[in-house]
This record gives C-alpha cells, sequence and structure tokens, in this order.
C-alpha cells in the first residue's frame, strides 16, 4: 500500500502533510509516523499532520511529533494545513478548524496566513526566564548573542531539568533586536533538537517581549525566515486576539509505501 503526501514549510518549520479525510492512514502507528519524519530513512520533516474532516468545522488538523507521538498545537504546521486545505479546496481564504488546543480561525492574504491563536491567561515567571503555554508550553529566556548560543545543549537541558523531564517542554532563547523585533532560536520537545522556527514559540517569545515594553505587532526574526505576532494585552496581564502572521509554502508531493 502507497500513500500520498505532500511536504510543506512555513518559515523553515517543515510537515508531512496527509489528506486523511477518508481515513486510510494508520494514525496509531507511531512506528511509522517516526519513519515518514526520519531525514535519512524517510522523507523528512520536523512533524507530521493529518486533515480530517469534522461534522463542526471546515477540518480538523491532527499533529504528530518527529518521534511518532500526537503532539500539541503547531502553530507553522497550523498555518501550513490551512494552505494546504486551500489547495484541496476544502476552504477558500477563511478556515475555522479544530486542532489539539481547542477551535482556531484562520485567513489567507496572499502569501501570508494570519493564524489566531488561543488567549494565554497566565505567563509564570522563574528568576529571570518565563513559562507560558500559547498551545504547547514554552520556556523563554533572554540572551545578548543568541546566534552564536548552543541551543541544543542549553535547551536540552532545561528539557530535561527537574521539573520538566516527565511531561517536556519547547525552551526559547530570544534576542531584542530593535524596540519592535527580537531573533528566536528554539529547542523542541519530540524533535528534541533545534528547529528552523517554531511558531508557538514565536507566539509565546512575543508575549514576554511585551512585558519588557516591546509593542504589538512585535517582529521575529527566526533561522527560517520571519514572522510576526499581533496581541492585546489585558489589565491583569493576560493576553487576547493573537495572531501569528507568516508564510506556508507547499515543497514537493510524493507518494510512499507503508507497511
Amino acid at each position: 500500500m502507497a500513500i500520498s503526501f505532500y511536504k510543506y514549510q512555513g518559515t523553515g518549520n517543515d510537515f508531512v502533510m496527509v489528506d486523511n479525510r477518508k481515513h486510510v492512514f494508520p494514525a496509531e502507528d507511531e512506528a511509522l509516523v517516526k519513519h515518514l519524519c526520519d531525514r535519512r530513512k524517510g522523507i523528512g520533516a520536523d512533524g507530521l499532520i493529518l486533515l480530517q474532516d469534522h461534522p463542526d468545522y471546515d477540518f480538523e488538523m491532527v499533529y504528530y511529533n518527529a518521534d511518532g507521538r500526537v503532539g500539541s498545537m503547531c502553530g507553522n504546521g497550523g498555518r501550513c494545513t490551512v494552505r494546504f486545505a486551500r489547495q484541496l479546496g476544502v476552504i477558500e481564504d477563511v478556515a475555522y478548524f479544530l486542532a489539539a488546543d481547542g477551535e482556531h480561525q484562520a485567513s489567507i492574504e496572499r502569501e501570508q496566513i494570519h493564524l489566531k491563536m488561543n488567549d494565554v491567561k497566565e505567563v509564570e515567571q522563574i528568576g529571570e526566564d518565563y513559562y507560558l503555554n500559547t498551545g504547547s508550553p514554552h520556556y523563554v529566556r533572554f540572551v545578548e548573542d543568541v546566534q552564536n548560543l548552543d541551543v541544543y545543549e542549553e535547551g536540552r537541558a532545561i528539557r530535561y531539568n527537574e521539573r520538566f523531564k516527565e511531561v517536556g517542554t519547547n525552551v526559547n532563547f530570544v534576542q531584542r533586536l530593535s524596540d519592535n523585533e527580537i531573533f528566536v532560536r528554539t529547542y523542541e520537545r519530540g524533535v528534541e533538537d533545534e528547529t528552523l522556527s517554531c511558531g508557538t514559540g514565536v507566539t509565546a517569545c512575543a508575549l514576554v517581549a511585551s512585558l519588557k515594553g516591546m509593542q504589538s505587532p512585535v517582529k521575529v526574526k527566526v533561522l527560517g525566515g520571519e514572522l510576526q505576532v499581533a496581541f492585546e494585552q489585558n489589565e491583569d496581564g493576560s493576553f487576547k486576539h493573537i495572531y501569528l502572521v507568516g508564510p506556508a509554502k507547499q515543497v514537493f508531493t510524493g507518494s510512499i509505501p507503508i507497511q
């Protein structure tokens, strides 16, 4: 048996996309998902995404980490899924869909996908660092020179420390570039390595930057390109009307045999 797939990327965060509206993909097979995401023996990706029908939404997005396990919300993956749904004719330029953290809406404006993220009710400060959930858990640390930081070693140390080792957390390192721009590098759980971009991580870092005086919208540089995060902050320190804005592009299509 062979399955058709599509490869998409959003600022370098890449995904194997499968149209699973007929439920032909063996989603319970963790080893298969891990194999497909393997960059040497499979297709190669940071994660795999199934687009599925849902009676109450335009579609459902089911995201798997590269380790084969079901993941939490993926912002770059969400934008890629919206572009994929447009290509399949599932939507036109507006989408209402279901993901791991609940419902989302998005709009396509030429090359940019505007993805509405869930509200963030709490930001925890841990010493000079921060911890919050933007659909996925994120640890945020501001540094002076993020370009020359060993993100793998320092990120892994936090991800596997006593507090986070059981459930895991994504770890972001942020450098302030100007009054409205930051540079973010992220160690992602599930991938267990640095990725070129992390949408929920970029969102978390922009919100933390606002706590340090930065105004919406915040421009974000990542190794894979540029994103933007717009938001409103409530008087109690929580956030609403959060939008992750950036490109999502198809890279190639193909088919691969599975057992």
